[in-house]
């Protein structure tokens, strides 16, 4: 059985795109969805700079896109299971046929654009904490009033919080964690201080349609499958200020009986967390056309098209 999973932001780096476009059709569908969204996809894609596309505003809308032109390079598959990390579920949401590619782009455009409002409310951020036990882990953000934003699973927990917070938390690490590592996004994301970008997407989302999923959907809030179009957009909404649980979501990957795993581009994040925390499953992150190939083997032998 075949997951199909999209990465989060922070997965981005400079230039990414640049071999996608060369594609039959993805520059085209690129500029449409450009069009769609004022936004010009393709520059941030392949000639701005790391700072340009940490900008949450230009990374979400940027990470979605990406995931839908890997996706589309793969051909007619149909994955036994969906599921995206953070950002990534609105790309999920397409995969399973609840939303259109240009309602997706054009609901994470706005999505982008709130969530960069809130964070300059107040300067917050996030970092990923290595090793340790989670429930200890989990106590010590609490006391320094950090949020447990990204329980992943594989031994791997992102804190969010306050940039004070944080350099509270570089000084005071909890016992067993052997690194902490400042992560590459502009604000607290899945926490309190997100809670003005859900007022405004659940307004963005009233504009929407959506279908029921055409394949299983795993929602990251809680690892739950989702067989309802208009809660997996409830959903996305609530998820902007509530922690993601993909340690979950790979808990229930492993119990519907996943073989396989592919990552659209962006891929290694969760291909990693996968490698780790799901032994025996083939992973496979798509990183460039050049992993395409190898992808429809995999998609043969564990997947249906």
């Amino acid at each position: 059985m075949l997951v199909l999973v999209a990465p989060g932001q922070g997965a981005q780096t400079p230039g990414f795109l640049t071999p996608w476009l060369d594609l039959p059709g993805a520059a085209e569908r690129l500029a449409a969805w450009s069009d769609a969204i004022g936004l010009d996809l393709a520059h941030y894609g392949t000639q701005a700079d790391a700072d340009a596309i940490r900008d949450t505003a230009v990374a979400q809308p940027l990470l979605v896109a990406a995931g839908l032109l890997s996706a589309a390079a793969l051909g007619d598959v149909t994955p036994g299971a969906v599921a995206g990390h953070s950002v990534g579920e609105i790309t999920a949401a397409a995969f399973a046929g609840v939303l259109d590619d240009t309602a997706a782009l054009t609901l994470v455009r706005k999505r982008g654009l709130a969530m960069a409002d809130a964070a300059a409310i107040t300067r917050t951020g996030m970092s990923a904490l290595l090793g340790g036990d989670p429930d200890t882990t989990v106590a010590h953000l609490e006391k320094l009033g950090l949020t447990p934003a990204n329980v992943n699973g594989a031994g791997q927990i992102v804190a969010a919080g306050t940039l004070e917070q944080l350099a509270a938390l570089e000084a005071d690490k909890p016992e067993g964690v052997r690194r902490v590592v400042a992560l590459k996004v502009a604000g607290a994301f899945h926490t309190v201080h997100m809670a003005p970008a859900v007022e405004a997407l659940a307004a963005a989302a009233e504009d929407l349609a959506p279908a029921d999923p055409r394949v299983t959907y795993v929602s990251n809030r809680d690892g739950q499958t989702v067989a309802s179009g208009t809660e997996v957009v409830s959903r996305l909404v609530g998820q902007v200020a509530n922690p993601v649980r993909w340690d979950l979501c790979m808990e229930t990957f492993q119990k519907l009986g996943a073989t396989a795993l592919i990552e659209v581009c962006p891929g290694g994040t969760l291909t990693g967390l996968a490698k780790r925390a799901l032994p025996g499953v083939t992973t496979l992150a798509l990183k460039t056309p050049d992993d395409l190939d190898a992808a429809r083997e995999l998609i043969a032998e564990h997947g249906a098209a």
